[in-house]
């Protein structure tokens, strides 16, 4: 039997509305937290480099430090990232080689304060980028204030990566699990296909009351390869504000 995990109806309004704030002051919050996260970063690490505009960010960053001198190695999690990787300058190598990294540097579309519990996948190399936090030491999230959020879910919907084979079956399921729109991700005009040739499924849970036991039925879910919950994972958050960064870290009972 499927259990319908724990939501929130409607949240309040500043929790389910993004504080307005520029496009240039976010990307110079978002700007600063970068250079604060990749100061981490020390001789010889095994460094996973994430996907977006954040991490592209800690990437040209890292690329100036390895040309003063710096020695890594990075594991990109998608085709760009390794394209951006590679144009900075920066050595590069795989999970077959390296598998334990030391730590890996990502963003998010949400973050949830208290448990910096994460929704990522906005876009779509969700897949690629929870394995490499799996196999990190330590995962360290940029992110500008807008991103904080009470409960997950209230501001984005969860991206579910399906095979998609019988994908519209697998999301009447979701919806018995309490996703109340689905929309297929599209690109250019088609179906959009992550990096291992999945569909995503952008779905509308709300606020998320209980992430972790959503999590482990989306897990449970035959047809879903993956999803945009990142439970437990994170070490610390950088966070660029108005006023400068600050860091966020887990509470140890959450």
């Amino acid at each position: 039997m499927v259990t319908k995990p724990m939501t929130r109806p409607s949240a309040p309004m500043e929790d389910s509305e993004e504080r307005a704030v520029s496009t240039f002051d976010r990307d110079r919050m978002k700007a600063a937290a970068a250079e604060a996260a990749v100061a981490w970063v020390q001789d010889d690490m095994v460094v996973g480099l994430g996907s977006g505009s954040t991490a592209s960010l800690a990437i040209g960053l890292l690329g100036e430090r390895v040309a003063q001198g710096l020695r890594m190695v990075g594991i990109p999690t998608s085709v760009n990232t390794e394209r951006q990787a590679r144009g900075a300058g920066l050595t590069l190598s795989t999970l077959a080689e390296h598998d334990r990294l030391d730590l890996t540097i990502d963003g998010a579309d949400e973050v949830e304060l208290g448990t910096l519990n994460l929704l990522k996948g906005g876009g779509g190399a969700l897949l690629h980028e929870k394995v490499v936090a799996s196999a990190s030491h330590s995962l360290i999230i940029v992110v500008d204030e807008t991103k904080l959020v009470r409960r997950l879910g209230v501001r984005r919907r969860l991206p579910v990566e399906v095979v998609p084979f019988g994908w519209h079956q697998t999301a009447k399921q979701l919806k018995e699990l309490g996703a109340a729109h689905i929309r297929l991700r599209e690109g250019k005009g088609r179906p959009f296909l992550t990096e291992g040739g999945h569909f995503i499924l952008d779905c509308e849970f709300g606020a998320i009351e209980c992430p972790t036991e959503l999590a482990v039925q989306l897990d449970r879910t035959i047809g879903v390869v993956e999803h945009g919950l990142f439970v437990g994972l994170t070490s610390r958050v950088v966070v660029g504000e108005s006023s400068g960064t600050s860091v966020l870290r887990r509470r140890r009972n959450a």
